[in-house]
């Protein structure tokens, strides 16, 4: 009895946050494990069907940078990477644009309707979804990463005719104004994706927990002058300084908040959506 009225509890805390986010925009980058084991993809399913379901529009972005190694390695193509970006030649955009366009985009379609959802996979070039600039350099020696972009521009018409009926599950993949196909980072292109909606939140799925302090303890919810006085201190280093620093263009451009979570805990999207305490690293303005 115990354990049935802990769970109506849950109902109950839940109940504010769905009316508050009904009717709206929710976009959430997959990334780690939560995209590459396919029992987390599971749960991760079950959690945006739900999404759906209370009635918030959810837009998936997902990563695949495992699944792209793995093929790169079976055709014999190295894989090479500079500014934490990988070095994107025409073989190797044939082979991302085919890895996340297809094979991954397609698995994680089949999984959430497979869990009783609907979802419609797309790429950047659907619908004139994403239009970007190809980087002249990254890294600190300026090196060339090739057919690599980032998003200057996102027309919403094609999510917004799906919002409310389908889960768009979006490839990071766009053309520039040429036409080119461009492999695009994931966390930036869902953060564009967010300023574009009027997204209520953008949600970072990742390996880690969130943000923590000097003394390794998650912090819950991060200002955005903190949190650019923790990456000037030398205390957010590494792969979460562009994750912060994406999240901070996406709060100043309008989202109301970025959440970075840990994809390996089951139901991470629910519980730090739909409880008080949440589980991960709340950013605002």
């Amino acid at each position: 009895m115990d354990a049935l009225i802990e769970k109506a509890r849950v109902l109950v805390e839940a109940l504010p946050y769905i009316s508050k986010f009904r009717g709206r925009a929710l976009v959430i980058k997959v990334g780690g494990r939560a995209m590459d084991e396919p029992a987390m993809r599971e749960k991760l399913a079950e959690d945006l069907i739900l999404l759906r379901w209370v009635g918030i529009d959810v837009v998936v972005v997902h990563g695949g940078g495992l699944q792209i190694g793995e093929m790169l390695s079976r055709l014999g193509i190295l894989s090479r990477f500079a500014g934490g970006m990988r070095i994107t030649d025409e073989p190797t955009m044939h082979v991302v644009e085919m890895v996340l366009g297809g094979a991954v985009n397609k698995e994680l379609v089949r999984v959430i309707q497979g869990k009783g959802g609907r979802a419609v996979g797309l790429t950047g070039k659907d619908g004139g979804l994403a239009l970007a600039k190809r980087l002249s350099s990254v890294g600190t020696e300026g090196v060339d990463p090739g057919l690599v972009g980032d998003v200057i521009r996102v027309d919403p018409t094609v999510l917004k005719r799906l919002a409310g009926e389908f889960i768009p599950v979006i490839a990071p993949i766009a053309v520039d104004e040429q036409g080119t196909t461009l492999n695009v980072n994931a966390d930036p292109f869902a953060a564009k994706l967010a300023v574009a909606l009027g997204a209520e939140k953008l949600v970072l799925l990742t390996d880690v927990q969130g943000v923590k302090d000097r003394e390794g303890i998650l912090i819950p919810t991060l200002h955005a002058q903190h949190a650019r006085g923790l990456i000037a201190s030398g205390i957010i280093t590494g792969g979460m300084i562009p994750k912060v620093e994406y999240a901070l263009s996406a709060l100043h451009e309008g989202v109301a908040k970025v959440h970075i979570i840990d994809g390996r805990l089951e139901h991470a999207l629910l519980l730090e959506i739909f409880t008080d305490r949440g589980v991960g690293t709340e950013l605002v303005a």
